[in-house]
């Protein structure tokens, strides 16, 4: 059995530190700007237009922060996004090399408290190892949260145990959501019972209830991740991901996911609102179905970015969500390239909440 370590009595939970919402407002989105070439085998060409378009939606709302490899990485990405029409001005470049893209597994997870009249920020730094060791290496990935912690002289917090960014979503009030396929899979932290893991979560991130959904979508090689299933768009909504073809791989799992929100309710015992997302038509590579889904949109300063997949339910799921984000631009970005990789818009991006001292 691998050494479980024990929870201090400071945390930051015990601090006055929580995990904002996405919604809440942001200081700056981060990214890792793509250059693996095996994480999209034969198909990287196309992926850093997409980055280009998403630095294009995201950086007229709020700061971008992009992570590049090295001052010749630096180069190349500034020249494309001049030539894409991006003002520089909202875009800073770090260097601070990765082995691949997912920011929001590897990349610090934010806390923000109260303290003395000002909002001050933390981050967390949780053990990443590659989705339980499926891909390698990842020991520049795993230290991206304290480069970015160091060069800004921010205090961290480390767990000490296995956690991704995407695998959990929080209301901002104290509820976190997150799934029985991934956090209890042996290959993250086999040692940890459910109840550990609850006392991890409600430590270092300030939630008081944690809500479990089951199975994650086919094709997803996360074992699981949440925001491919499920999201919180305000305190008491949730987006649910639902197949309507009983033929479909992902009918059965996505409909026993939407019955256990009849039985979920928030931090304070209320019951939750359940909005039904339609599942994108089925995403294919070479015979392989990719975890495509609606659910994986970033919601960031003024503006939603929702992975769309040139088939017939992007418009609905837009609507849907234009209608749950009223004061936020809805920004469609084609991901049906993206997904080969595995991952779509929210699996590349890490919210950075406002704070008065920090960054």
């Amino acid at each position: 059995m691998s050494h479980v370590p024990s929870i201090p009595a400071i945390t930051p939970a015990s601090l006055g530190f929580r995990m904002p919402a996405e919604w809440e407002p942001h200081a700056a989105t981060w990214l890792a700007w793509p250059h693996n070439l095996d994480t999209w085998p034969g198909k990287f060409t196309p992926i850093p237009e997409i980055y280009l378009k998403i630095v294009q939606a995201l950086h007229v709302y709020e700061p971008v922060n992009i992570c590049v490899n090295d001052a010749e990485a630096a180069a190349q990405v500034r020249q494309s996004l001049t030539q894409a029409g991006v003002n520089l001005s909202g875009v800073t470049l770090y260097e601070i090399p990765t082995n691949d893209t997912w920011a929001r597994d590897h990349g610090p997870i934010f806390l923000t408290r109260e303290h003395e009249g000002r909002t001050e920020l933390a981050i967390t730094d949780w053990i990443f190892n590659s989705w339980g060791e499926k891909y390698g290496p990842w020991d520049l990935d795993d230290v991206v949260p304290q480069k970015i912690a160091a060069r800004f002289g921010l205090p961290v917090f480390e767990p000490g145990i296995v956690l991704e960014g995407g695998s959990i979503d929080v209301n901002g009030r104290g509820t976190l959501l997150t799934t029985e396929a991934c956090l209890l899979n042996p290959n993250r932290n086999p040692a940890l019972t459910r109840t550990d893991l609850e006392e991890y979560l409600r430590a270092y991130l300030g939630v008081r209830k944690i809500l479990w959904l089951g199975d994650g979508i086919v094709g997803d090689d996360t074992d699981g991740h949440v925001d491919d299933l499920a999201r919180f768009v305000d305190p008491t909504t949730v987006v649910c991901m639902m197949e309507d073809d009983p033929a479909d791989a992902n009918y059965k799992l996505l409909s026993d996911n939407f019955m256990r929100f009849q039985h979920l309710t928030d931090q304070d015992d209320r019951s939750l609102r359940v909005v039904p997302l339609p599942m994108p038509s089925a995403v294919e590579h070479e015979g392989n179905r990719l975890p495509a889904s609606y659910a994986n949109f970033y919601i960031a300063n003024g503006v939603v970015l929702v992975p769309t997949y040139a088939c017939p339910n992007d418009q609905r799921a837009l609507a849907i969500l234009q209608e749950l984000f009223p004061n936020r631009q809805i920004v469609g970005i084609p991901c049906s390239d993206l997904v080969w990789g595995l991952g779509a818009i929210h699996c590349i991006t890490q919210q950075q909440p406002a704070a008065d001292c920090g960054l």
